[in-house]
């Protein structure tokens, strides 16, 4: 089931442009490897949650999955062959806006090459370039 939020304040939100690196959620916090975002985009809810069924089946019950991104922002779009002027089209689907840097997934409770093969898999899915991180040592 793709996510999205319960209710928003604005139904039809602006394209906006996406500027900068990520300054929140750009560190490894809940486990011990993560996937960081190199490039800034759109991550599609359905691309969350394929990534999600894609780390859950490798994982299985040994290690503990994190998804640090939610999609808050509604993508609309007219019908095709639909005339000019009619205003703007209704919510079509919700994306999660990553910038670069952003921790998008975490895994926790399993080892570095588990983790790397895990990941790799995650990558494929995703629609940006990404690497893996490891956690800093506080």
């Amino acid at each position: 089931m793709a996510l999205m939020p319960k209710r928003v304040k604005h139904r039809k939100s602006q394209r906006g442009r996406i500027k900068g690196n990520a300054t929140r959620g750009n560190r490894v916090v809940f486990g011990e490897f993560g996937l960081q975002a190199l490039e800034g985009g759109w991550i599609k809810a359905q691309t969350i949650e394929a990534g999600r069924i894609a780390a859950q089946q490798y994982v299985r019950g040994e290690g503990r999955l994190y998804i640090r991104i939610f999609p808050h922002r509604s993508i609309t779009s007219t019908p095709l062959e639909t005339r000019m002027g009619k205003g703007k089209g209704e919510p079509e689907h919700w994306v999660a806006t990553v910038r670069p840097g952003t921790i998008m997934y975490e895994l926790g409770g399993i080892t570095e090459q588990q983790a790397k093969v895990c990941f790799a898999r995650l990558a494929h899915k995703m629609p940006i370039r990404v690497r893996l991180v490891r956690r800093n040592p506080v």
